[in-house]
């Protein structure tokens, strides 16, 4: 509502878009920035220049734009009610199917082939999945395991319990022997001890790297496993006895502090084995964070690139051709135009802290040339710092003499935030402090894409699915391998959810999954997991304690699960549960909440493991049991016929095509034969006649 143009008491006309006021300098953060509001410009366009309502229709202005403002505020309330209840009524809530009680806390577990690994007072214990029989318990530390990583090699089992001091140990689990390898970073200087922050092992468990942090410092070790060596040593004990502890250790095994009678069966088929004594690992690189970038003392560029041997560093920002003397410059300028906001207390920056990954040879990490190694096995570690824009490449053929310098380096528009290497090692999702991530096919030296989250969104957690697609109304997986094709959903700060699908090279798309939350801030997501038993689920798990099955294909909740009334869910802003990836079930920690405040010692609070499993339910039963469908039943899907491997796809070409040339015989055939029997039909006429 405006009066009409033409008025006697026309504004001047100025150059477009003037600003009232005197200019300033704008703040450093673009979130400080003032909008666009009409009352910063003194008009907008000279052509569509409008003059003030006068009064009172200017108050009637405001009074019809607030009612307008207002209603659409009150639609936005109503809508996201109607979708939280909806959410609410139309989920089927399943129980769990057992419960397994506990004497001590359990801070942590995890799930190899048919154990689970909890990690809690002084120790682990150990447990089979199936029946939830508690087979051993170790609890020999000091303090009280609050991580433990379980790697899965096959015939054998890495362990990996990181206690409260930062101390982790690896374990060796073989059929029913457990050993004790070595206490990583145990040190008898109390001053000295470093902590374990993060740790990796590799898919084949050849090598292992662990964060660690002390006195003000971070690196990261790398080790090789000499894993062949620890199977001839458990298989031929005799060959690794430690013959000075031989005695001792056996009286420990006789009588363990931590076992008794009325914890463990007397059928208890798991002893450890302390008498034998297992090669050690060999550490064959410490990498420290990238050094801050200064003045160079080069002085000319044939220098800076003669320093780059064999291209190592190259992308990495530290062999430049600029003067200290113009960073001090820069520096200055910067100090003098930012003044204002430069002035005060800052707080010291946080260490910067690293995510690793061990990759498979491919045809962006060739394999040395000169070194022979199995295939399957890593041979490169990749690295990325917070708050630095590169990705490194660290090779693993080498030793701890050998100078560390990265064989490549990834560098990005922007700081890397958060990563994430799927399963199978092929794909690699890297997600930058602006919102974007670049999608990469490392098997097939691809870039699949790159996307941008919407407007301040920013990544939290990356989850990969095993590639799936819809058939019939239902998700399945190919049979076969697929190849440059991938999914998963990001995780964002402000608890949306996310689907990003790349197809080929020039396909990658992102859907929102979950809105965020505004008005139920207890609905806010602040766990994912994919469960891979079930084609294109992931669980969700809620602030207000409340797990869902969400069908990422149509963005629905599929179900919910519950604990009995009894109980809530353990420290639901961060749970503590674990996903088998072999078997369709998880499990869930659950505490007694009437119970917490009314105990006097921690060892009296009853807690409880809760297992669910997908297959025992009515309505997951079929998803879990039918989540596989040959090729032969989707070869004229799109998406799966790009899916497929460059030589099947030659393959099945050919084979089409060699079809529709039998089928064209057959029917060329049937034409001559009709031709005959014609020109047959017409002589017997002309014989007759």
């Amino acid at each position: 509502m405006a009066s009409p143009k033409g008025s006697r008491s026309q504004k001047m006309k100025l150059p477009i878009f003037t600003r009232k006021g005197t200019l300033e300098v704008p703040s450093p953060t673009e979130k400080d920035w003032s909008k666009d509001d009409e009352d910063d410009w003194v008009f907008k366009d000279p052509d569509q220049e409008q003059d003030s309502l006068p009064q009172p229709y200017r108050m009637i202005n405001k009074m019809v734009n607030s009612l307008f403002d207002r209603s659409w505020e009150i639609i936005e309330e109503r809508d996201t009610s109607k979708k939280a209840e909806f959410r609410q009524t139309q989920s089927t809530i399943y129980q769990p199917l057992r419960e397994s009680k506990l004497n001590a806390m359990p801070n942590c577990m995890d799930v190899s082939q048919d154990y689970v690994f909890i990690g809690g007072s002084k120790g682990f214990s150990i447990y089979n999945l199936h029946n939830a029989k508690q087979l051993y318990v170790w609890e020999k530390f000091k303090v009280d395991v609050i991580s433990i990583w379980v790697t899965d090699l096959g015939s054998e089992i890495l362990i990996a319990p990181v206690d409260e001091t930062g101390i982790v140990r690896l374990f060796y689990f073989y059929k029913d022997g457990l050993y004790l390898i070595k206490a990583i970073n145990e040190s008898e200087d109390a001053s000295k001890q470093t902590t374990c922050i993060k740790m990796e092992i590799s898919k084949e468990g050849n090598f292992a790297a662990f964060l660690l942090q002390g006195a003000g410092d971070i690196w990261l070790d790398v080790y090789k496993l000499p894993k062949e060596s620890w199977v001839k040593e458990v298989q031929y004990p005799q060959l690794a006895v430690n013959t000075k502890k031989k005695v001792r250790q056996q009286l420990q095994l006789n009588t363990p502090d931590s076992v008794t009678a009325d914890s463990l069966d007397m059928d208890m088929n798991i002893s450890f084995r302390g008498d034998v004594k297992l090669s050690l690992p060999v550490q064959i690189m410490k990498i420290k964070p990238p050094k801050p970038i200064t003045g160079t003392t080069f002085k000319s560029p044939l220098e800076a690139f003669a320093k780059i041997a064999g291209c190592r560093g190259l992308g990495s920002g530290q062999n430049h051709y600029i003067k200290a003397s113009q960073w001090e410059k820069r520096e200055a300028i910067l100090k003098a135009t930012y003044k204002k906001y430069l002035d005060g207390e800052w707080e010291p920056e946080p260490i910067s802290m690293a995510t690793f990954y061990f990759l498979l040879p491919s045809r962006v990490i060739p394999m040395p040339a000169g070194v022979k190694r199995p295939p399957g096995l890593a041979c490169v570690l990749g690295v990325h710092w917070t708050d630095h824009h590169n990705f490194f490449f660290y090779s693993l053929n080498r030793t701890l003499k050998d100078k560390v310098d990265p064989e490549g380096v990834w560098p990005c528009a922007a700081p890397i935030v958060e990563s994430q290497l799927s399963p199978c090692s092929s794909y690699l999702v890297l997600a930058c402090e602006d919102g974007v991530l670049s999608l990469w096919d490392l098997a097939q030296g691809l870039t699949l894409g790159v996307v941008a989250l919407p407007e301040k969104c920013f990544c939290q957690s990356i989850h990969f699915l095993k590639y799936f697609l819809v058939h019939k109304g239902q998700n399945v997986y190919p049979e076969g391998s697929v190849k440059c094709h991938m999914k998963c959903v990001v995780l964002c700060t402000d608890a949306s959810l996310h689907l990003v699908t790349a197809s080929g090279i020039h396909d990658s798309t992102i859907s929102l999954l979950v809105e965020r939350p505004v008005k139920y801030l207890d609905e806010a997501i602040c766990a994912v997991a994919p469960v891979q038993a079930l084609p294109g689920m992931v669980l969700t798990f809620s602030r207000d304690g409340s797990v869902f099955l969400m069908d990422v294909a149509k963005s629905q909740i599929v179900c919910s699960f519950a604990l009995p009334r009894s109980y809530s869910l353990a420290a639901p802003w961060k749970p503590v549960f674990v996903v088998s990836l072999h078997h369709p079930c998880f499990l869930l920690r659950g505490d007694h909440p009437d119970e917490i405040g009314s105990a006097s010692k921690a060892e009296d609070i009853p807690n409880s493991i809760f297992y669910f499993n997908f297959e025992d339910y009515p309505l997951l039963e079929n998803f879990s049991r039918n989540c596989t469908i040959p090729q032969a039943s989707i070869l004229n899907h799109p998406t799966f016929v790009q899916a497929l491997p460059l030589e099947e796809r030659c393959e099945k070409f050919f084979q089409k095509s060699i079809q529709n040339l039998a089928k064209y015989k057959v029917k060329e055939e049937e034409h001559w034969t009709r031709l005959r029997r014609y020109s047959l039909l017409l002589q017997k006429e002309d014989l007759k006649k």
